[in-house]
């Protein structure tokens, strides 16, 4: 894996999918499975281990295979909360973060991420389309987590405000930026059930 460590796969699932009618984007079906399924079907050949980090329909993720953890923090915290809970959990020294809404992402985000992190002695490297970084495609340090910790105590929750305080990497896709497309409505999910890659 690049850096000789074993690398943790969070998968986010944890929101409340307000802009599609809060339903849970990682069970909404595209090409006949969950969203989410897909997103596994990518992440999984790229790290040592899968964790799901869901809030609400447990037992429909745990049906995929993998162990599923819930935000340690109430009140939909965001992203950081996954990440948080998901760096409690890790078995391994490095965290990588995706969406549960991004069925399309590089079938080599975890290899480039991880030379970028090794590369640059960085606590975490996140994935960028040309001038748009994705701070929810990330891969972190398991020892930031006392850092996270406190600062989600102090009240942050905003992801980009917290890889300010880190040493961070931005790692350039833009050979692959169709691949961090999100779903977030109902009509991208149609279209990418269309012209699904």
């Amino acid at each position: 894996m690049g850096l000789g460590l074993s690398i943790t796969g969070i998968v986010l699932a944890g929101g409340q999918g307000r802009r599609m009618g809060s339903v849970d984007k990682g069970l909404v079906p595209l090409l006949g499975r969950p969203m989410v399924a897909h997103v596994i079907e990518r992440l999984a050949p790229q790290v040592d281990e899968i964790l799901i980090n869901a809030n609400r329909n447990m037992s429909q993720y745990m049906a995929l295979g993998h162990a599923v953890i819930p935000d340690a923090i109430g009140g939909y915290a965001g992203p950081l909360a996954g990440l948080h809970v998901g760096l409690t959990h890790a078995a391994n020294p490095l965290v990588a973060t995706v969406p549960c809404d991004s069925p399309f992402l590089p079938r080599d985000l975890i290899a480039r991420l991880s030379a970028a992190i090794q590369d640059h002695a960085a606590d975490i490297a996140v994935a960028r389309t040309f001038d748009q970084p994705h701070p929810v495609f990330a891969l972190v340090r398991r020892e930031v987590l006392p850092h996270l910790t406190q600062f989600l105590q102090d009240g942050g929750r905003k992801i980009d405000a917290w890889y300010a305080t880190l040493k961070a990497t931005e790692v350039a896709f833009d050979d692959q930026a169709e691949a961090f497309r999100n779903i977030n409505t109902a009509d991208e999910l149609r279209q990418a059930g269309v012209g699904g890659s």
